[in-house]
């Protein structure tokens, strides 16, 4: 071969060279991770809404605050009041002291539920307009999926349609027949679900956390 004819070839080769590698990068997967909620209190309009509702639930917080203490200095007057108070007098004060425990509690359960609610409206109203920057993101980067690392629930946030294989398998499906499957008496249907129960929450701080306080009635 030539001196022109060895330079030729290797020019040719760098060519399809270099298509091979343009090829694989149009071909890869390109996958990014976010957290949404996180993104979320990051930007300007969520910590603003975070710092409104921590304004609007500050009151009702400094009266839990003084509820709690109050019933911490009746639970020590209670401990303290072995010798000094009746029986009848102590019976009082420790039914007072369970009275009171209990409807802290339901009143912080309901101001939590109420925050909860809040919360998940505003992240719901953000979340809109975090999603469709997202996607725009997505498209304009040629990422392939996005994937919410905050959410085990619904993790993915964007997909592109070029990674889509439904309609392959469908296909694929159909060109290999089988007995349809026969579900057992009481079976769950495919794709069912449970709701988890929320968790107990209890104040923190209250008389009776270690145990209420004791009855000595006869």
């Amino acid at each position: 071969m030539t001196l022109m004819g060895k330079k030729n070839a290797a020019v040719a080769g760098a060519a399809l060279l270099c298509l091979a590698i343009g090829a694989s990068a149009q071909t890869a997967n390109k996958v990014g991770v976010i957290s949404v909620q996180g993104a979320i209190v990051g930007t300007k309009d969520g910590q603003k809404a975070s710092q409104e509702l921590d304004t609007k639930f500050a009151p009702r917080k400094k009266e839990f605050d003084g509820r709690q203490s109050e019933l911490a200095s009746l639970q020590d007057q209670y401990n303290k009041g072995g010798s000094v108070l009746s029986e009848d007098k102590r019976n009082q004060l420790a039914r007072d002291i369970d009275e009171k425990k209990k409807r802290l509690e339901r009143d912080m359960q309901d101001a939590q539920e109420e925050l909860q609610s809040e919360q998940q409206r505003l992240l719901q109203s953000l979340g809109q307009r975090m999603m469709a920057v997202i996607e725009k993101y997505a498209k304009d980067n040629n990422y392939t999926l996005i994937l919410d690392v905050s959410n085990p629930n619904t993790p993915v946030l964007y997909a592109s349609s070029g990674i889509d294989i439904t309609s392959d398998i469908v296909s694929l499906y159909d060109k290999n027949p089988s007995p349809a499957p026969t579900s057992a008496p009481g079976a769950a249907a495919p794709g069912s679900t449970t709701m988890p129960r929320p968790a107990a929450t209890r104040p923190p701080g209250t008389p009776g956390a270690t145990g209420r306080p004791p009855t000595t009635g006869k």
